[in-house]
């Protein structure tokens, strides 16, 4: 969501794996593969060459944040252990049923409030925080 809304930011420039590495602090190569991903969902369009870098393929207002969770979420937010539980223990024999409903209903819950917020939404308040605070160049 920072790599999008740096993207948003700037406004349909081109904007490098450098650049967006620098923002949300992490190496270009993590950034790299972020933006496949984003590529992948059609959220961005990445250049080589003159004019290199990636900016958005679709209007902040179009891309929902519970479309770009499952585009970058490739694990399951409430995974279960991975060794199985002592099958001859009580808890053990039923957690993991126990678990599963209550974390399918968190997911859902996750999805439907994602689904609300917009990248634009996201920006706006970015914005807002960036002018209050001295910091907005736009």
């Amino acid at each position: 969501m920072h790599v999008l809304a740096v993207l948003a930011y700037e406004e349909g420039e081109a904007v490098t794996s450098a650049l967006l590495a620098s923002s949300v602090n992490t190496n270009p190569v993590v950034i790299r593969r972020l933006l496949l991903l984003l590529q992948v969902a059609g959220f961005i369009e990445t250049r080589k060459g003159a004019g290199a870098g990636s900016r958005l393929s679709r209007a902040p207002e179009r891309i929902t944040l519970a479309e770009i969770y499952k585009a970058v979420e490739t694990e399951e937010p409430f995974a279960s252990h991975s060794k199985r539980p002592n099958k001859a223990c009580p808890v053990g024999h039923c957690i993991q049923a126990a678990l599963e409903k209550v974390f399918a209903s968190a997911e859902d819950a996750l999805q439907q409030e994602l689904a609300k917020t917009t990248l634009a939404d996201i920006l706006e308040s970015v914005k807002a925080s960036c002018l209050s605070s001295g910091k907005g160049r736009k």
